[in-house]
């Protein structure tokens, strides 16, 4: 930049006589008339600051530059000024000669420029404005106004009442207490104006009390619990931690404070004391100056953040030793602890050396030996520290790598300190600021850096909540997405962001909490798999399309014409569907004992990669897949695993058909949009503005038209690619199918070889191939071109619409595909007395299946539902069998219609062979009000006058457990699942009754439904949108009075439950019914649970039984330090002499650690239970490399230990049993099967004894090897229970006397 002139020839001074007799002298030396504009500048969103009137001509300032300059040292701005704007920021000025005279101008520094009120900046005050200041209330009032009329920058709100200490700069002595409001954070110049007033000096900054700028209310609201008011002057240090107002971030970067939770109940029930001594280093410099906090965490809680506070400036000093007692509420079983410090004063680094905690007698040790400073080690201020047992970490410390990928938008960039909280299974890491990257400077467009993590180990991940302080230049920030890799269990966490961290862009929030991301979830992968759309499936290895022949053979050879390669999805539940062959509808894809061919109906569990490719795997059989050789056909147990290729691409048929809505996708959230301007991004949202209407010329050739602009085309003319095309040839694209990625590339038919492509800031542009993605777009549809998906909506017959008169729904909302339909039938319902506005659903049931729900006359203008009126539609049926029953729902019903009457519904149509008609005769009321709020019904089909199955009354009695705060108030729904069909989701309400769902009651419930034979089981559906409203159901027993039977469904667990990070708020169950009780037990440490679904086999003297699924792990089973029990039935299978028990390797994280397996026999009931120990890893990485245990069933060993004083023992004992054909060998007892800590006082322990049969037992030899403290044991009894031939025998070996180190003894059996 040029040097700013001298202010003698500026007018920046006009009433200077120096400036006048320059200028006076100058005019005598110019021949041409100097043109003089008086303009006066104002600050960026300060509507306080006064303006600079200036003249401006061509001998002051010279060029533009100068003027800028000038004007840096006049305005007070962080980095001068840098750009000057028109008052509503609308045009910005680059040259002097764009300058008006008597105009007014925004000065910023930066593009960005934050309007102000021109005409309520440039009032002067009157006299008595100036005596006697505007209220703070007041002004935030008038403040907020201007905020509404769109001259203020909008401000953060707070939500919720806080509470703050405000210190006078420099001075500890003067302090106020305030509460932040709604009141007094209309604006944070309001804000400055109310403490002004209350601390009765002039404000015009505040600070934190480190010492940081609070430059918005954005950055007040995250605050701690105090900060620092100054006039003009610069932040003065001073000790403002010293009271004992603040606390350790809650929140990142600069936390709330936090308080031990309130204790409702007596401090003997619900709280504990810890003695808790922290032991400073003996090292140089290792005392701190700073507060030191401690977290402790328990399985039933944490403490929260609690300050260790005591006589200032002697705590933690070197070498010293410091004891406190802090009181928490009852967290459990302690396994960790954080401790960390604040970071302030004028020494913060610190070394600790050890702790130690203390609770009722028993002491936790936890090492530490490291500094916690920032300028140290790894630069971290916090610890966390597992508990030791036996010496060895309960739960391992890991170092999480956290991947930050920083957006690759322009100014995406932050310079601002960015903290980050991880939560998982097992507690939470904590605020951590991402101090140290790999690269070397931090947070950079398009940048990913990498940060270690260090935490005791938090099991799953679910969530993390990330966010900066807003501090610093060029603070905002897009975030584009965070990965987290566990080095223990090898798994990487994906959470997508893809948006700002900015309080001037987006919703102005700086931090966000975000949930891991699942793969099947994410958008554009499920809309796949929805109702009615005909896929095809391409293997990349073999480079062809799966198809299904007329004789049920299946290869992966296919191209994409072959008729035999298309399947039609039909939808069962969630993510498992039926892909029946679109030219056979008699036979599907299917899974045979683990071979791919063609059967009648097959279910299929459908699993999203997140390379957006498929893993097909059988419902029934879970780790049986769709798999293929390396030559195309279908893989046998001769295929190794490297020869197997099992991940398919989808592509969906008819994705460019005449008139279909279409997004065109460019990542996992964002799409090609149109622009206001015309101009085309592909970092728009996938939402309407992103649409697009196919065109379709000929074949591969399309036109696309904006759905939210009509008569706007996407188009390539001109070395411009932008949707400003009026439909013309520029705007003819041919569509260039990947089979390899799915994705498509769009190449302009009237330039050849030129193509649709994205700069790295998301501009849209014409681009030559150069194998780059940049040109790939994903297609998802919103509408299909073809017809009207089934199962979205029925109109009445003859009517039609345009799609542009419909309100377009999300893509989430839509089904969007026909299905093939064999059947078109006439739909006429007649209604009573009483009509409706409301919309009308229909499900129609099958002996094939089901249709629905189908929304009927959704998309009519004819008023439909008047009473005493018969309306007729025509809806698409797919090939579902003999219709026997209907449901019809009420949907939106609004209050002034709050009933209608439904006389009858008949379906009849002139294309099924026979022409019937079916009638349901219904003479009903649905009502929002009266009769139960009964929105919904079902008809049977009903021939010669006689229904042909009857309507049944099904109970239910809903039992909520008895645990503290098991009740729930919120909306409860059962769906009921037999051999024909379902009851549909029903809530469970009745009138007149209490309040449902309390703790330890009993509720009961009618349920109406056409009979649906035998049940299989129900879906339990709780919708808790807070932690308090979480139900605990015990059971539900569905009774149907008619036949007299039961049918008990176990639940026994909270809702909503989280399993894998995901939280479902519903579950199946299933009825419980068998001869045996098995119990299975996994171990009891943080990665010994699994994902996979989980098998057994019984073998017995008859037979042995069949693979019996006990469930998986995405189920909330086989969970570490947990005990499932299941009811199987065992009937025929004789004596029961082994079993064999493993997983099929699915999921995240397989592996699974298998403590033990109980069985106990409960018909008829036998008070005997067998213990199979297993003690070993079930995994294809560890142990053995198997997922398979076989164990024969084993001999329990009752070791009795004596009453007297002194009779447990520490030592190691072994046994060795002596029977008459031999002995099993000296064997160490490991673990009891019954207790943690085995031999204690008057204890009873259980072992189980693997060995060949030693016939009749005679002698039992018992030692121990005196290790440990307490060697001495006092022995009072064995008891042995075997079974030899069909005889069972009870052997009970007496001792009664104490075992000294080393001593063995032989003892005598006593029978009895």
């Amino acid at each position: 930049m040029s040097e700013t002139p001298s202010s003698s020839y500026s007018a920046n001074h006009p009433n200077s006589s120096e400036g006048e007799q320059s200028l006076s002298a100058r005019h005598f030396n110019v021949t041409e008339p100097v043109v003089a504009k008086r303009i006066c500048f104002y600050k960026s969103g300060d509507p306080q600051f006064n303006g600079i009137k200036m003249v401006v001509n061509s001998r002051s300032y010279k060029t533009f530059d100068a003027l800028l300059d000038s004007l840096s040292k006049r305005v007070p701005l962080p980095f001068g000024v840098r750009n000057i704007s028109t008052p509503r920021g609308r045009h910005s000025i680059t040259n002097l000669e764009d300058l008006e005279d008597g105009k007014s101008y925004i000065c910023s520094h930066q593009r960005k420029m934050k309007p102000i009120n021109l005409e309520q900046a440039s009032r002067k005050p009157l006299p008595w404005q100036i005596s006697r200041p505007v209220s703070a209330r007041r002004r935030a009032v008038q403040l907020a106004r201007q905020n509404e009329d769109g001259f203020g920058h909008r401000e953060s709100r707070i939500t919720t009442p806080k509470k703050m200490i405000v210190f006078k700069n420099g001075d500890v002595r003067l302090r106020r207490t305030i509460v932040l409001g709604k009141k007094n954070t209309q604006t944070f110049e309001a804000f400055l104006d109310y403490i002004s007033e209350l601390m009765q000096y002039p404000v015009a900054k505040l600070y934190t009390t480190d010492g940081r700028k609070v430059p918005n209310l954005q950055v007040l609201i995250l605050c701690s619990g105090a900060v620092v008011a100054a006039g003009r002057e610069p932040f003065k240090p001073n000790n403002y931690e010293s009271l004992g107002y603040l606390r350790p971030a809650k929140l990142l970067g600069t936390g709330n404070r936090v308080y031990p939770k309130a204790n409702a109940k007596s401090e003997s029930e619900k709280s504990k004391k810890w003695n808790v001594s922290v032991l400073t280093s003996d090292v140089p410099s290792a005392g701190t100056s700073s507060r030191v906090y401690i977290t402790l965490y328990g399985d039933r809680g944490s403490s929260g953040p609690i300050f260790l506070d005591g006589e200032k400036g002697k705590l933690f000093q070197r070498g010293n030793e410091d004891i406190f007692t802090v009181n928490t509420r009852n967290i459990g079983q302690l396994y960790k602890i954080r401790i960390g410090h604040t970071n302030a004063g004028n020494s913060p680094a610190w070394h600790c050396k050890e702790l130690l905690n203390l609770f009722s007698g028993e002491q936790f040790s936890f090492p530490a030996h490291r500094w916690l400073a920032k300028d140290q080690s790894d630069g971290e201020i916090s610890v966390e520290l597992p508990v030791l047992q036996q010496g060895q970490p309960i739960l391992p410390v890991t170092v999480y790598k956290v991947h930050v990928t920083t957006g690759d938008l322009w100014n995406a960039g932050t310079e601002s300190d960015v903290y980050i909280s991880v939560y998982g299974e097992r507690g939470d890491t904590g605020s951590r600021q991402l101090l140290r990257s790999q690269k070397p400077k931090k947070f950079l467009k398009g940048q990913t850096d990498i940060f270690a993590v260090e935490a005791v180990h938090l099991g799953c991940l679910y969530k993390i909540v990330i966010g900066h302080n807003g501090l610093g230049s060029g603070n905002g920030w897009f975030l584009d997405k965070v990965v987290i890799k566990d080095p223990i269990t090898d798994l990487d966490y994906t959470f997508l962001c893809h948006r700002w961290l900015d309080q001037g862009q987006d919703d102005g929030n700086i931090s966000r909490e975000l949930p891991v991301t699942d793969a099947s979830m994410l958008p554009g992968k499920k809309w796949k798999f929805r109702k009615g759309i005909t896929l095809q499936f391409y293997n990349r290895v073999t480079c062809g399309f799966i198809c299904l022949y007329p004789d049920s053979r299946v290869d992966a050879l296919g191209d994409k014409k072959n008729k035999y390669g298309l399947f039609d999805v039909n939808v069962k539940r969630r993510n498992i569907c039926i892909f029946s062959s679109h030219q056979m509808p008699s036979l599907a894809l299917a899974l045979v004992s683990g071979r791919v061919t063609g059967k009648a109906c097959c279910e299929l569990h459908v699993h999203v990669q997140p390379n957006s490719r498929a893993i097909l795997e059988s419902a029934s059989y879970p780790g049986h897949t769709v798999a293929f050789n390396l030559q195309g056909k279908v893989a046998d147990e001769a295929t190794g695993y490297a020869g197997l290729s099992k991940e398919f691409v989808v592509h969906v048929k008819g994705v460019f058909h005449h008139g279909a809505i279409i997004l065109l996708n460019t990542s996992l959230c964002q799409a090609l949009s149109l622009r206001p301007d015309g101009s085309c991004s592909g970092a728009g949202q996938q939402q309407q503005e992103s649409y697009w209407k196919v065109h379709k010329i000929s074949s591969g050739l399309c036109m696309f038209e904006s759905v939210n602009k009509p008569r706007m085309y996407l188009k390539i003319k001109d070395d411009q690619c932008d949707g400003t095309g009026k439909g013309d040839e520029y705007c003819h694209f041919k569509i260039e199918k990947n089979l390899e990625t799915g994705s498509v590339s769009l190449e302009s038919v009237q330039n050849k070889g030129i193509y649709v492509g994205l700069l790295p800031d998301g501009q849209t542009k014409p681009v030559v191939n150069t194998g780059e993605r940049n040109i790939f777009f994903y297609p998802q549809v919103i509408k299909f071109g073809r017809e009207k998906p089934m199962g979205t909506s029925a109109a009445p017959k003859q009517e039609k619409k345009d799609f542009r008169e419909s309100q377009i729904q999300s893509a989430e909302a839509l089904e969007p595909h026909p299905l093939p339909s064999d059947d078109e039938w006439k739909v006429s319902i007649l209604t009573g007395n009483a009509g409706t506005e409301a919309s009308v659903a229909l499900w129609i049931y099958g002996d094939r299946g089901l249709t629905g729900p189908i929304t009927l006359g959704k998309d009519s203008r004819k008023q439909l539902f008047f009473p005493m009126q018969e309306d007729e539609f025509q809806v698409k049926i797919n090939s579902i069998g003999n219709i026997y029953k209907i449901r019809i729902e009420l949907d939106g019903l609004p209050n002034e219609q709050p009933e209608w009457n439904l006389q009858r519904v008949r379906f009849y149509s002139d294309f099924v062979p026979s022409k019937k008609t079916l009638n349901f005769p219904a003479n009903t009321w649905l009502s929002k009000n009266y009769h139960d709020r009964k929105l919904l019904c079902e008809l049977p089909v009903v021939e010669a006058g006689k229904p042909i199955y009857p309507i049944v009354l099904y109970h239910v009695y809903v039992h909520t457990g008895d645990l503290e705060q098991a009740d729930t108030d919120c909306a409860v729904y059962l769906c009921i699942y037999g051999k024909r069909g379902d009851s549909g989701l029903r809530l469970l309400h009745k009138t007149g009754t209490p309040a449902p769902f309390q703790r330890g009651m009993v509720s009961v419930f009618e349920v109406e439904a056409v009979s649906l034979g035998q049940l299989q089981k129900v879906l339990l559906c709780c919708e808790a949108t807070t932690k308090s409203q979480h139900w605990y159901c015990d059971k539900v027993i569905v009774r149907e009075a008619e036949s007299n039977s039961e049918y008990v469904f176990n639940c026994e667990r909270w809702l909503p439950f989280t399993s894998q990070g995901i939280t479902h708020s519903e579950i199946e169950l299933y009825p419980q019914e068998g001869d045996w009780k098995i119990t299975v037990v996994t171990g009891d440490f943080e990665t010994a649970g699994t994902t996979a679904t989980v098998f057994l086999y019984a073998y017995g003297e008859n037979k042995a039984s069949g693979p019996i699924i006990l469930g998986s792990g995405k189920q909330q089973l086989f969970n570490p330090n947990s005990k499932d029990t299941f009811k199987i039935n065992l009937r025929d299978l004789g004596q029961v002499y082994k079993i064999r028990i493993g997983h099929d390797n699915s999921g995240n994280d397989p592996s699974w650690y298998l403590e033990q397996v109980r069985l106990e026999r409960v018909v008829p009931v036998s008070a005997e239970e067998i213990c199979l120990p297993i003690e070993s890893w079930l995994s294809e990485d560890k142990d053995e490399g198997d997922t398979w245990r076989e164990v024969a069933i084993r001999n329990p060993v009752h070791v009795y230990t004596g009453a007297k004083v002194g009779a447990e023992t520490d030592s190691n004992v072994y046994i060795n049993l002596i029977g008459t054909r031999g002995d099993a060998g000296k064997r160490k007892l490991h673990r009891s099967k019954n207790n943690k800590i085995k031999f204690r006082h008057g204890q009873m322990d259980i072992f189980c004894i693997k060995a060949v049969s030693l016939g009749d037992l005679e002698r039992v030899l018992i030692s121990h090897d005196g290790t440990g403290p307490g060697s001495g044991w006092f022995l009072d009894k064995i008891v042995i229970k075997y079974k030899e031939g069909e005889e069972a025998h009870e052997v009970v070996f007496p001792c009664n006397r104490f075992l000294e180190s080393t001593e063995k003894n032989l003892l005598t059996q006593f029978m009895r």
